[in-house]
């Protein structure tokens, strides 16, 4: 007796495909696909590889040839209707004859939503949407990010002791992660689109913020300094300029003195607008970077920062190295500062929790939920 076929462990396969994509397709979002037959046999699969290349449906339809005709389609996200660098994959998976098509979730951008699921509809193909849901939209969280708030999604990294602390009283901090998480952060670096850190982590850490060995994608560099002195001839970051480039956020007051001097050193300066004097507006510069079509950035740099970030509403997703270290001491620093919230949330206000132990550490993941319900300070 043949079993039954299960679309949910068939758009799991095809999600399992998609993140191979991941650093290689953004701005555009991963996508997988499975062409099976009626009874639940893989024929193939294929997966978005790389952005301006074909999507995941046309790889898969072209590994599975004529096989196609009278078979079923899993893809993780709605098949594209427009002419952008390739044409539609709606009008593929149509003249390929497919009996029905699973769709994962529907595609946010405005410029399909919905209209590639009905065109396949309006050609006779059965077409089930909202399987594997919940997986299918949380892949495609940066995509939608950038296509809805048009800034993207903000990673906050850092690495911690038992106690809570990302440097002594004295601001001592290398190395309280293990060699193996600092190798986990170098593999992160290389799947973003922008590193952000601030001013007094340059001075103090004097950092590369390069991924070494280099990964799928070559991050901007972005430096928060509203004075701009962090940077000079002698700075990591200038002389790595060859090996990416650097984005420094200044004041929109700043003198055009410092300005060229900026300029000189090759990194391209930015005048943002603030806060408040020697503050930084960070939603403004998330703006820019969206404008620039970065899809995931990484901040890593030290409580002002990540604090402004926390404040503002900007963190999304957090990775946080828990080091089987103690520090102490009311003076020891932790992660995030800024005004912070004045009551502890009702509910966890972080979700999609993951852990994995990396060499002797401890990483914890998990997506950053906001809420209306949140209590802040407010603004003095």
């Amino acid at each position: 007796m043949t079993s039954p076929v299960d679309p949910q462990a068939l758009m799991q396969l095809a999600l399992q495909h998609a993140h191979h994509g991941e650093g290689y397709v953004e701005p555009n979002p991963m996508v997988g696909a499975v062409v099976a037959s009626p009874d639940g046999h893989v024929i193939s699969t294929g997966y978005h590889q790389r952005f301006g290349e074909v999507h995941a449906e046309i790889n898969a339809i072209q590994t599975a040839g004529s096989a196609t005709v009278g078979a079923d389609l899993y893809v993780t996200l709605e098949p594209c209707c427009h002419f952008g660098k390739t044409p539609p994959c709606a009008d593929a998976v149509i003249a390929a004859g497919f009996r029905r098509v699973f769709v994962g979730c529907q595609d946010p951008a405005p410029h399909v939503s919905g209209q590639g699921i009905q065109r396949l509809r309006d050609a006779g193909l059965q077409v089930t949407v909202g399987v594997c849901e919940s997986e299918a939209r949380r892949l495609i969280t940066p995509f939608e990010m950038l296509m809805l708030q048009r800034r993207p999604w903000v990673h906050a990294k850092w690495a911690m002791t038992l106690d809570g602390r990302i440097a002594s009283r004295t601001g001592h901090s290398k190395w309280i992660s293990s060699e193996a998480s600092r190798t986990l952060v170098h593999q992160m670096r290389g799947r973003m689109d922008a590193i952000i850190t601030g001013a007094g982590t340059v001075r103090s850490d004097d950092p590369l913020l390069t991924a070494r060995p280099a990964g799928a994608r070559t991050p901007l560099r972005v430096v928060i300094d509203a004075k701009g002195k962090s940077l000079h001839a002698e700075s990591s970051l200038v002389k790595s300029l060859s090996d990416s480039p650097i984005l420094i956020c200044v004041a929109e007051d700043m003198g055009i003195d410092e300005f060229r001097r900026l300029e000189s050193l090759g990194v391209e300066p930015a005048r943002c607008p603030g806060t408040e004097p020697g503050r930084i507006d960070l939603t403004a510069v998330m703006a820019e970077l969206g404008r620039r079509g970065c899809t995931n950035v990484l901040t890593e740099a030290g409580p002002g920062i990540l604090g402004s970030l926390f404040d503002s509403s900007l963190i999304d997703e957090v990775h946080i190295f828990i080091a089987p270290r103690l520090v102490g001491g009311a003076l020891a620093r932790a992660a995030i500062g800024g005004q912070g919230l004045k009551s502890i949330p009702g509910i966890p206000n972080v979700q999609r929790m993951r852990h994995t132990s990396v060499g002797d550490d401890l990483l914890i993941q998990g997506d950053v939920v906001r809420s209306s319900a949140e209590s802040r300070e407010p603004p003095e």
